[in-house]
């Protein structure tokens, strides 16, 4: 017969860690299930999260493991589950060793994938010089020579945002053409608009040096923004049956204010359900997820 809990959390980072918390400290019985790649993987440091900025993704992670790991209901298994389903009033997950383990509820904070332009050097600086978040990452490049490389039509709002940090370039791509009033507020906000597709990143990895367009031109710059678009990390969410809406950046998981999914007894908390990425964002949204799993668990769903 396999192990059974009160709640099960697919993802231990921020988002699945803070809603573990939450449940361990109700003392119920938690398992965090956790295949240990989470999406910030490739940052050396974590900024802008309270009382940790600066450190390392995975020594916070680890941290909050350990602290967890501290308290006697609670569980956590390094291991990636391949499928969820319900039978009968439990949820079942079958992990990546064909074991099973059953709950009352779950908790999907399962993260996403980001699917990168396919341009040569991006790769291999993602996290380092290629960044994602100037509120995670911009202070550190702060006055330097920035771009933001479009990846899809609402970029051009990424390219007035960073410009707080540095004077910046907008890299169209040929996929993004600014309405006047956007063309205006890029000129307020002295944005240069660059339409000639970019085709390299230059420099000596882990650094930029400059971007080279299709035209041999090289555009010098110091740290490239992107908006890249995300899939889900997992498919447990549908195939559970959860619904999903769509972002500007791709699907995420539909869940209300207390984070309860389309599915009664399915919470989702973290990047999965939210189309704001953010450490602070993926916590906070972990603690209602938790909380509001004990409250069903008390009061039904």
């Amino acid at each position: 017969m396999s192990a059974h809990f009160d709640v099960i959390v697919v993802g231990g980072s921020f988002a699945g860690l803070s809603a573990a918390m939450q449940l361990a400290r109700a003392r119920r019985r938690v398992l965090v299930l956790d295949d240990r790649r989470p999406r910030n993987r490739f940052a050396p440091h974590s900024h802008g999260f309270l009382g940790q900025d600066g450190k390392a993704p995975a020594e916070i992670i680890g941290e909050a493991t350990a602290q967890l790991a501290a308290y006697p209901t609670a569980r956590i298994v390094v291991r990636e589950a391949g499928k969820a389903e319900r039978i009968g009033d439990r949820f079942v997950v079958t992990q990546s060793d064909g074991t099973t383990l059953s709950a009352d509820r779950l908790i999907l904070a399962t993260g996403v994938r980001d699917e990168l332009p396919s341009l040569p050097g991006l790769e291999e600086r993602w996290g380092l010089s290629v960044l994602h978040c100037p509120y995670c990452h911009g202070y550190e490049v702060g006055n330097k020579r920035l771009g933001v490389l479009a990846t899809h039509a609402l970029s051009v709002h990424q390219a007035v945002l960073v410009s707080d940090w540095g004077p910046t370039t907008w890299f169209t791509q040929g996929i993004a053409q600014p309405t006047p009033e956007e063309a205006a507020l890029l000129d307020t906000r002295n944005v240069l608009i660059e339409p000639t597709p970019v085709v390299e990143v230059i420099g000596a990895s882990p650094n930029i040096t400059g971007l080279r367009l299709a035209d041999g031109c090289i555009v010098a710059i110091d740290a490239l923004f992107i908006a890249p678009r995300t899939r889900m990390a997992s498919p447990l969410a549908a195939q559970l049956g959860c619904a999903f809406e769509e972002g500007p950046m791709g699907a995420v998981i539909r869940v209300d204010e207390w984070k309860q999914t389309s599915v009664p007894g399915v919470f989702a908390a973290g990047d999965a359900s939210s189309m704001w990425s953010n450490a602070t964002f993926a916590s906070a949204a972990g603690v209602a997820a938790g909380v509001a799993a004990h409250r069903s668990l008390i009061f039904g769903l």
